[in-house]
């Protein structure tokens, strides 16, 4: 018989449920880094080639307001929408002084016209408004003065001819300014024009280093201008010079601070300048006003090199005050700050100056930074053969809860710019042929010069034809600076005029 099998009471082990896998630890994953085109020089003058087909180089004379036109008062008064109200008429009483200061307040209706041009495929960084007189003199890093772009609020990548256009109407404006006639006016014009397509062909040539240290110092200037300038205009154009090599920390000292307490203070003298302290949020105290004004100066001194964050390490915060700048810009949040290093009279004196949104940027691609003073910080960096050491950025908080993007600045580093309300047409016609240059070279530094070059040719067709579109949009440019009066007459808004102390 089989036997039986043997049977217990005691259970079964309980099956074993495996480990459970601790998940495997994630590599960083490197971001990758953008892959850099390089074609070769005949592949960029052939794309410059075919623009010509997508667009003809005559057809940047054309312009017609269209029917759909955006009324030019909503488009400033949105821009108005984000700004100091109570400066906002100074604004428009800056830009009511005539129609070249209006034409230098309106880069964003510009901009919105331009946007409806022909426009080509050929981007480089723009400046963003072009204007003639957002060129200068300044100091550069070794002390020796340079001319060159000094403006960037605007700057954001683009089509290059919307720069030209943007300071070849600028001439035909001033000269209207001027009151030259019509010959002198499309002398300048294409003057200005013909210097910038002439100076791009230069560069597209030019090896790549040699272009990005070409910069123009003063004695450049004298050389460009002489032959065309009078006697007496050579002698106003040397004074100018060294009255810029005289605008100086030191100076700024003297003419914007005050004593208060016996301590070094901004001067007050509203609405131009109004000390920090009577801006402050009521009950406010002295310690809290500049434990802020601390915090805004690290934030900004963290955007610096290293060596340069040393260097400001080495000077104190004094004071801050409001200080109206400029005609496109009044109403925009502008601060300057007071530093003092070993003594009274060894001042840093930082502009703090608020940056929107580009006037470009409803009509290209947004900016790749978050951050509107880098932007502009960037931009700067990119286009000038050489920038100030302090350049740098800053975020913070209004006291309404408000955040607001600055790039700061040296305020007075030897600073200058053209007397363009005494130029005659030679020297007008002069001094175009250098911004003509000097825009050229911005652009080669930021964009493709070769395609650009070839795309402008060696006739005379994109100047012609930017002289056209200036005359056709310096009408325009009146009208709306009449419809801005007008606005002014009936009270949709108020302006207030400054009078000459």
């Amino acid at each position: 018989m089989p036997t039986p099998r043997r049977t217990t009471n005691a259970r079964k082990p309980a099956a074993r449920k495996p480990a459970a896998r601790k998940p495997a630890a994630r590599k960083p994953t490197a971001r990758k880094a953008p892959v850099v085109p390089h074609l070769t020089v005949a592949e960029r003058r052939a794309k410059g080639k075919a623009a010509r087909a997508e667009v003809p180089r005559g057809g940047h004379g054309e312009w017609t307001a269209p029917g759909d036109r955006t009324d030019p008062i909503a488009l400033l008064e949105q821009q108005a929408a984000t700004r100091v109200p109570e400066l906002v008429p100074l604004r428009y009483g800056r830009m009511l002084a005539s129609p070249f200061t209006f034409y230098r307040g309106a880069a964003y209706l510009m901009a919105a016209d331009l946007a409806r041009t022909p426009t080509t495929a050929l981007h480089t960084q723009l400046c963003g408004d072009a204007h003639l007189s957002n060129f200068g003199v300044y100091a550069a890093p070794d002390r020796q003065l340079v001319f060159d772009l000094n403006d960037f609020d605007e700057t954001l990548p683009g089509p290059f001819e919307w720069d030209v256009k943007r300071l070849v109407t600028s001439f035909e404006v001033a000269a209207r300014d001027r009151g030259f006639g019509p010959g002198e006016r499309k002398r300048i014009t294409q003057a200005t024009a013909r210097s910038y397509r002439e100076a791009i062909r230069e560069f597209s040539t030019m090896d790549t280093l040699d272009l990005w240290y070409l910069r123009i110092s003063t004695q450049d200037i004298l050389e460009r201008v002489g032959p065309l300038a009078t006697d007496a205009e050579l002698k106003r154009a040397e004074k100018n010079l060294a009255k810029a090599r005289a605008k100086t920390n030191l100076r700024a000292l003297d003419k914007l601070t005050e004593r208060v307490d016996g301590e070094l203070r901004i001067r007050h003298d509203p609405p131009k300048i109004v000390p920090l302290r009577e801006l402050a949020p009521a009950g406010a105290t002295a310690e809290q006003i500049s434990e802020r004004l601390h915090e805004i100066v690290r934030s900004y001194r963290v955007t610096l090199n290293d060596d340069r964050r040393q260097l400001l390490e080495r000077f104190r915060l004094v004071d801050a005050g409001r200080k109206v700048v400029g005609v496109g810009s009044v109403g925009t949040r502008a601060w300057i700050a007071l530093l003092l290093g070993r003594d009274d009279r060894d001042p840093l004196f930082l502009q703090i100056k608020e940056a929107e949104a580009s006037v470009l940027e409803p009509f290209v691609k947004k900016s790749r930074f978050a951050q509107h003073g880098q932007r502009v910080v960037e931009g700067q960096r990119l286009m000038q053969a050489a920038s100030d050491i302090m350049l740098g950025w800053l975020k913070t908080t209004d006291p309404e809860g408000i955040p607001r993007h600055y790039y700061v600045r040296q305020l007075w580093d030897q600073k200058g710019s053209a007397l363009v309300e005494v130029m005659e047409p030679n020297a007008m016609a002069a001094y175009g042929n250098l911004c003509g240059w000097t825009l050229a070279r911005a652009h080669a530094r930021a964009g493709d010069a070769v395609a650009i070059a070839s795309y402008l040719g060696g006739g005379d067709t994109f100047e012609k034809a930017l002289a056209k579109f200036a005359a056709a949009y310096a009408d325009q440019n009146e009208r709306d600076y009449a419809a801005l009066k007008d606005a002014v007459d009936t009270g949709r808004v108020k302006a207030e005029f400054e009078t000459e102390a």
